[in-house]
């Protein structure tokens, strides 16, 4: 190489070094299940300049149970050869007091799946499955609110999500922390399979609602949602096929995926947590919403303190605000009434957790 081109790529890389050192915004992000596959999507898009900006540099923090955690420098190793400027440090560790001190966001990937043989007894009972769970979201969730940034988003994608980030708000007992349960993926299915219905863009989609819990028992709003500005259950104009189709189809969606890869949404939840972040962090374009759930006030009726799906906006300011006055008919309100009754039955099961 000619002594004057590498002098200039050495310039080059200087003052890149320069500009990231000066100029670039640094945030610092924690993903537990950082070795699992739902992790393995969702990392490099969080360091890429896509979630964050381009402007911004990420402190990447991966947090893995100590059996595994040796597996992340693998990954580490891949996240630097992925070559993103907006790449900081990155740190592997399974103690989730280091991973989340002085976290702007914390993505609680990582929980106990359904089927897992633990004892030698084979989890298969949602009621079996909270509990484990709580165990673990109890201790993360006192970690955050101790050690996390005063103003941390957390954002649950570990099922059970909504009862998860129930335990994990409490243990935090930190009201300047704000909790998000995950329903993006179902809100990404629902737009899709009405998309297809209509023989329209995805795109065309808005306002997409998913109301309740992240469980098989969630109202995916066909109603309020919109395809080209006009109700999509309008457009579709076929109400049989929203009751027997369309609901089953988008609540059992994620077994549909398990019987068909034999493995869970790995890709297609990633997105939907890069969705969700960037939700959160952008202003909510005007006449649309975007999904997650969050801890009730009381909105439409759902008893105060439930993480329930509700129709969200971020407004101008950053504040996340449930959006009000949206028009609930009969059949609406029955599908919601089941999905409340379910988080109430597990926000019970789990009582010794939250006090």
């Amino acid at each position: 190489m000619p002594l004057v081109q590498f002098l200039m790529m050495e310039k080059e890389i200087f003052l890149s070094q320069i500009y990231k050192e000066k100029y670039m915004k640094e945030i610092n992000v924690a993903v537990t299940g950082g070795a699992g596959q739902i992790a393995y999507s969702l990392l490099p898009r969080l360091i890429s300049g896509e979630t964050f900006g381009r402007d911004t540099k990420v402190n990447l923090r991966l947090i893995e149970i100590p059996q595994v955690v040796d597996k992340l420098q693998g990954t580490i190793m891949e996240l630097i050869d992925c070559g993103f400027e907006q790449t900081g440090e990155l740190v592997s560790t399974s103690d989730i007091k280091e991973g989340v001190k002085d976290a702007d966001w914390i993505l609680l990937v990582g929980s106990i799946p359904r089927g897992i043989v633990i004892d030698g007894k084979k989890i298969e009972e949602r009621s079996d499955l909270l509990k484990i769970n709580g165990g673990i979201f109890t201790d993360q969730g006192a970690a955050i609110g101790e050690l996390a940034k005063s103003d941390a988003k957390i954002l649950v994608v570990g099922n059970p999500a909504n009862t998860n980030a129930l335990i994990g708000m409490n243990s935090a007992n930190n009201s300047t922390q704000q909790w998000f349960a995950m329903t993006a993926l179902d809100a990404n299915r629902a737009k899709a399979q009405l998309a297809e219905k209509a023989a329209a863009e995805i795109s065309s989609v808005k306002n997409m609602i998913i109301w309740g819990n992240h469980s098989p028992t969630m109202y995916p709003d066909p109603y309020n949602a919109t395809i080209n500005g006009a109700s999509a259950a309008e457009v579709i104009n076929d109400n049989q096929w929203i009751e027997d189709s369309y609901l089953p189809l988008v609540q059992q969606r994620g077994k549909a995926v398990i019987d068909a890869r034999g493995a869970s949404s790995a890709a297609s939840a990633a997105n939907a947590a890069i969705d969700t972040v960037k939700a959160v962090i952008n202003p909510t374009k005007e006449g649309d919403c975007f999904s997650a759930a969050v801890v009730s006030d009381g909105s439409y009726g759902i008893p105060k303190g439930l993480i329930f799906g509700f129709p969200l906006r971020t407004n101008s300011n950053g504040k996340i605000e449930i959006i009000q006055g949206i028009e609930l008919n009969e059949f609406a309100q029955t599908k919601i009434k089941v999905t409340t009754e379910e988080l109430e039955s597990e926000r019970e099961a789990v009582a010794d957790l939250i006090g």
